[in-house]
């Protein structure tokens, strides 16, 4: 089997340039004045996480499913992971993905559960970017 290491790595920079831009937007929203949107803040950093692990599991040859679900991510990195356990509470995150977008489906996201949100991203950037 031959593996296109420059390939590679262009894939997982790409994940991991996505995943910062996610970061950023979800830092910046917390500037803004009136009308926090914090559904959205907490949206962008279930993205920054989630596309953390996809570039983890591009990196390592690991085929993964279309999906949102932080669990089932954590889940197909295990068997090449380096990480503290606590990086696990990101699965938090995944509903987010779903219901913070979308009328009708979410429950109201607090500035505390979004700051939260984003303290999860950041776990997920630091222990991951180690290992890429």
């Amino acid at each position: 089997m031959n593996i296109n290491l420059d390939y590679i790595n262009k894939k997982v920079d790409q994940w991991r340039k996505y995943a910062d831009e996610d970061l950023r937007i979800a830092e910046h929203a917390f500037t803004i004045e009136s009308a926090v949107p914090y559904r959205l803040i907490a949206y962008h950093a279930q993205q920054c996480a989630e596309k953390y692990l996809k570039a983890f599991l591009v990196k390592n040859l690991i085929d993964f499913p279309y999906t949102h679900n932080i669990s089932k991510l954590l889940e197909l990195s295990s068997s090449a992971a380096i990480w503290p356990t606590e990086i696990n509470d990101a699965e938090e995150l995944t509903p987010f993905a779903i219901t913070a977008r979308y009328p009708g489906e979410e429950d109201e996201v607090t500035e505390s559960d979004a700051r939260r949100a984003v303290e999860l991203a950041k776990l997920v950037k630091r222990n991951i970017s180690v290992q890429l």
